[in-house]
């Protein structure tokens, strides 16, 4: 048995409160980011993996000694790692003469790898190269996906929705104007993809709604893909699966059309129409000969009094 897999009794309250933290809980705690250097990591691939880090920080964790692992062929130094620093996302970074300037980018589930896909880095723009003025740590990006291949290829819209899962930060309930201050946009095309972040700013207009200009901030890489090692349909769908506590409750006669607009359906007794007050007006009064009528015959007149 794995010593991580054993059950621990904490002797500390920091212990403790690790193990609370690390518990299955209704509501998940922020995916954490762990980014590793392989054994034969070059210069490139040290500073993509500093800039990333500076990037997801406060949710990443930056290993500084190299490992020397291979993800595609042994994959339990990851589950370790992930175990050990209790982050489902991981950014692997290595290169050879085979697969210069390589990076692996995957995530974890139930501490097990789900998915991953290799990436080549054929251009890099550092944080340092560009001189203009950064985001603060912590900035929330904005996350923009441009090219037909995101929505059309498999192996891209995995992509995509890996690359959402590791840049997206914490859930936020409420969402500022002045926050919107940082943007990652994706560009896939010609089999390659381009990664660009900018910084938003906001400038005077003469009216209420600002004007917004882009200034390039740093890191850009220009990316190609190269393997990739994708969960099963059933396994994708398992990890999806949402527990019972967060499911909305069903609310008998109560129904939503697309647009959200509630719908409720009313059970009443059985009404007599004929008692039914409506409005009263002068012209829907009956005459005396319609009264007369009803009566069944004219009535008689009242005599004059002497």
């Amino acid at each position: 048995m794995d010593a991580l897999d054993r059950v621990v009794k904490p002797k500390t309250k920091r212990a403790k409160r690790f193990l609370e933290k690390r518990e299955p809980k209704l509501n998940e705690n922020t995916k954490n980011a762990m980014l590793i250097k392989g054994g034969n990591a070059n210069l490139t691939v040290t500073k993509v993996l500093k800039d990333i880090y500076a990037v997801k920080k406060p949710f990443a964790v930056l290993y500084k000694r190299k490992n020397i692992t291979r993800p595609f062929e042994d994959q339990t130094s990851l589950e370790f790692f992930s175990k050990k620093s209790d982050c489902s996302l991981f950014l692997f970074g290595s290169h050879n003469k085979k697969r210069p300037n390589n990076l692996i980018i995957g995530r974890m589930f139930d501490y097990h790898v789900l998915d991953m896909i290799e990436l080549g880095v054929e251009k890099f723009v550092s944080l340092k190269d560009i001189k203009n003025s950064k985001c603060p740590e912590g900035t929330k990006p904005m996350l923009i996906f441009a090219g037909d291949m995101f929505d059309v290829n498999e192996e891209y819209k995995r992509l995509k929705s890996l690359l959402i899962d590791f840049f997206r930060g914490p859930t936020v309930p409420n969402i500022r104007l002045a926050g919107l201050e940082y943007v990652l946009h994706f560009t896939a095309v010609d089999g390659k993809i381009y990664m660009r972040s900018y910084k938003v700013l906001l400038k005077k207009s003469g009216c209420k709604i600002p004007r917004i200009e882009l200034e390039e901030m740093g890191p850009s890489l220009d990316l190609v893909m190269r393997r990739t090692h994708l969960a099963s349909d059933d396994l994708c769908k398992l990890s999806l699966k949402q527990p019972k506590g967060l499911k909305p409750k069903k609310k008998k006669n109560i129904s939503h059309d697309a647009l959200g607009t509630t719908y409720g359906q009313i059970h009443m007794q059985k009404q007599d129409l004929s008692k039914l007050q409506t409005r009263k007006m002068k012209g829907l009064r009956k005459r005396p000969a319609e009264k007369s009528a009803e009566d069944g015959g004219a009535t008689p007149k009242k005599s004059k009094s002497a």
